[in-house]
């Protein structure tokens, strides 16, 4: 179940085209439907992008919580999803981006929005880096 917050935040994207204001004025952000692991209804939550070429780059942060987000389960679980990104909505397969570009992406992410380094410091766990590419 989304929080009231994110709720917002969707609402705000959708009618928007893409764009949200308040702390994410100018932020690249993206919405990702995933199905739940354990429910199997679609959730969708807003996520921070990185764009990467052909696809899109979203970091299972969870704000630097010990643990990995639902979202992020769900993908593991079933790799398949909606993205809306900007006014597009397409469907994507999420893979997790191997070691070798992993703190690359980070570095380009932190640089971009250097609350990110935040997150990174405040777990021990390895924040799993997750690509989305179209498949439709």
């Amino acid at each position: 179940m989304s929080n009231p917050f994110n709720l917002g935040v969707i609402e705000e994207f959708r009618a928007n085209g893409g764009r949200v204001g308040g702390p994410f004025e100018g932020v690249p952000l993206l919405l990702l439907t995933t199905v739940g692991a354990r429910t199997g209804k679609e959730r969708t939550t807003p996520l921070v992008a990185l764009p990467d070429g052909d696809r899109l780059v979203v970091f299972a942060s969870n704000g630097g919580a010990p643990t990995a987000p639902a979202w992020f389960h769900n993908l593991m679980k079933n790799p398949e999803a909606t993205v809306e990104f900007g006014a597009e909505r397409h469907r994507a397969k999420a893979t997790l981006v191997d070691e070798s570009e992993h703190d690359a992406l980070w570095e380009r992410q932190i640089a971009r929005d250097p609350d990110f380094a935040g997150f990174r410091s405040r777990t021990t766990r390895t924040i799993p880096v997750v690509a989305l590419t179209r498949t439709s």
